[in-house]
């Protein structure tokens, strides 16, 4: 199912819901990653300010509605924000990286995966990546699913 078909599903149940999402596909094992956040098991993502600062991303807001996609870009579930802070990389707290949902879901374990995959995105910008970098950690909850 296309992104718009689903909203438009969601908007006839919850008609006080604004017109206002954005549809998005995770960067790495998009279906792996939506199959976790279906399941509830991923409750959580982590994204480098600098994204924003660079106007690449409207920058997420509690409330704010996500149509999460796979990797075929179908439309899985819609998950709405909950809560976001936007720390240092090495000030994440253990508790984030469990609601990640990702592999062992260890701090460490984040830590390594989320500093590799940072490093790679930050030098296709121009940048290199360090512990005090600023992230946005975002929790959401699953609010519908086809």
């Amino acid at each position: 199912m296309r992104h718009e078909e689903l909203w438009k599903i969601y908007r006839s149940l919850n008609q006080e819901v604004s017109d206002t999402y954005q549809a998005w596909a995770f960067a790495v094992n998009p279906d792996e990653l939506a199959k976790l956040v279906m399941n509830g098991t991923k409750c959580a993502t982590t994204s480098l300010f600098v994204w924003y600062e660079r106007g690449e991303a409207k920058l997420p807001q509690v409330a704010d509605y996500n149509i999460i996609l796979n990797g075929r870009d179908e439309a899985v579930c819609i998950v709405e924000t909950m809560k976001v802070s936007i720390v240092p990389f090495n000030e994440v707290t253990e508790e984030h990286a469990f609601k990640e949902g990702e592999g062992d879901r260890r701090l460490e374990t984040w830590r390594t995966t989320h500093r590799d995959f940072f490093s790679k995105e930050l030098l296709e910008m121009g940048f290199h990546f360090h512990d005090e970098m600023l992230v946005v950690c975002e929790e959401f909850q699953v609010v519908y699913k086809p």
